[in-house]
């Protein structure tokens, strides 16, 4: 069933609000002596029912903050309403997309006793022009691939899974193996659609309430809810042609890896840590992708004929570009099927200075044993800072910016408390060559913390909190502000 299919079942089954009482800070089902009746919604506003039980869950497993209602908007309008009455009575509101779908894995997008809104209940594509789209926040970017590509159009920059909404990862930043050459997502977003934490419906971008755009982007969820965005589109040729070569040095892998991306010959580039088939330690795959029409293929010897590895053990395929930006896919139904992607993802994501990625790399994969990763994928590949223009997109300085990833499973589940020990003894000792935590990630964070993590722009961080969520009703889950 579809997330917008199981909204309707599960609406069928919950309590819907009709009141809110002030004085108990409680929801009700009916109204009474001591309650005050609800804004009239085009949606509704649930109580009980798996609705809330999803809400009080992410994809990591680990954290649970059950909300008191979700809210399944029947319009933008709603999400003002709730907004502006949440204002009135201090309620904290935090918006989700994909809720049960969510790549948040440590509960930054739950809100304990508070109110979770559902984003995927708006979902519709409203226009594709020759190099954008406008759509709703709840539209997932397989969706409006699907849209595009018959127009030959596709986003610039795709995560590896794209069952992801739209204002979810524009939310927070949105990485994939393009980000080299176009930037995260964030950085292809034209302009946005927000209701801001004080209900106030606003349409903001580069040249139109600038702040509050450049704020929202990457803002964690802070300052506004992202409703409708109009996001770039690029030309793209119909396949995709996939190199895979193996190193055993991950120095050697790097290297090849920024030799690509500075002279721009391929669309795509990534890599992994791999078990070593050895037995003990790790090797290393690079994964190079560059797009083509039929009948004017690749020139493989051209492309691949300089890496260190040559001759070495190199894989090609050639898939429909749909394919390769959906890969995961099947991958993912396969862990749904076994019951693997139910456990516990203690995952961190880390942002790792150029210049000092092989060592801090090297060191964190010695000390990590394929048990510390349930056999979840470990990324590693560059970037170019200066292709990252989102002000709140905090990133290490320097030329290249590395994304390292460990994508744990926790198996035994009982495992997860000791595998987020270990990502804060990494984060603390990436936090002190410079590096940067991506904000999807299982490490705790306190307030000293996002100082340290936003360092120059914490006040700008903080003076956008209070000219836009004075209050601090919006996501309470990413433990930001306090009061």
């Amino acid at each position: 069933m579809n997330r917008r299919g199981f909204l309707r079942g599960a609406l069928a089954s919950a309590a819907a609000v009709a009141a809110y009482s002030p004085s108990r800070g409680v929801w009700a089902a009916k109204p009474d002596n001591d309650t005050i009746d609800i804004p009239d919604l085009d949606g509704e506003l649930v109580l009980a029912g798996s609705l809330l039980d999803e809400a009080a869950d992410d994809f990591g497993h680990i954290i649970s903050a059950a909300p008191v209602a979700v809210l399944i908007p029947g319009s933008i309008h709603d999400i003002r309403k709730l907004i502006r009455f949440a204002n009135k009575h201090d309620i904290k509101v935090g918006g989700m997309s994909m809720i049960g779908n969510t790549h948040s894995t440590y509960g930054q997008s739950q809100v304990g006793g508070g109110v979770v809104i559902d984003m995927s209940a708006l979902c519709e594509i409203h226009e594709i022009g020759a190099d954008y789209a406008v759509v709703d926040a709840g539209v997932r970017w397989v969706e409006l691939l699907q849209a595009t590509l018959p127009q030959g159009k596709s986003p610039p920059t795709l995560t590896d899974y794209i069952d992801l909404s739209i204002g979810g990862t524009s939310s927070v930043g949105g990485i994939g193996g393009q980000a080299f050459r176009h930037g995260l997502q964030v950085d292809n977003v034209l302009e946005l659609q927000v209701i801001t934490g004080q209900g106030k419906l606003v349409t903001c971008s580069p040249t139109k309430h600038k702040k509050l755009f450049h704020a929202v982007r990457a803002g964690l969820g802070q300052f506004a809810i992202i409703v409708r965005a109009r996001v770039r589109l690029v030309d793209v040729p119909p396949m995709a042609r996939m190199y895979h070569a193996y190193y055993d040095d991950l120095a050697a892998m790097t290297a090849d890896q920024e030799m690509v991306i500075d002279d721009d010959r391929f669309d795509y580039v990534e890599g992994f840590a791999e078990p070593h088939p050895g037995g003990t330690g790790w090797i290393y795959k690079i994964e190079l992708v560059k797009y083509f029409t039929p009948g004017d293929e690749p020139d493989d010897v051209a492309l691949t004929g300089d890496l260190s590895n040559n001759p070495g053990t190199e894989v090609v395929t050639d898939m429909p570009y749909f394919d390769f930006a959906n890969r995961i896919a099947p991958l993912v139904a396969f862990l749904k099927q076994i019951g693997a992607w139910g456990l516990p993802h203690p995952w961190i994501d880390m942002f790792v200075p150029g210049d000092v990625a092989n060592g801090f790399i090297q060191g964190v994969l010695d000390q990590t044993t394929l048990a510390d990763t349930g056999q979840g994928p470990i990324l590693i590949y560059p970037f170019k800072r200066a292709k990252v223009t989102t002000p709140f997109m905090t990133l290490p300085d320097g030329e290249n910016c590395y994304l390292f990833s460990i994508l744990r499973t926790a198996v035994p589940p009982e495992l997860a408390g000791q595998l987020v020990a270990k990502n804060r003894a990494i984060y603390e000792d990436l936090r002190d060559l410079g590096g940067k935590r991506y904000a999807i990630s299982s490490v705790p964070f306190d307030q000293q913390d996002w100082h340290d993590h936003f360092g120059d722009q914490w006040w700008d961080f903080a003076v956008a909190k209070l000219k836009y969520d004075p209050k601090n009703v919006l996501t309470p889950g990413q433990g930001i502000f306090t009061w």
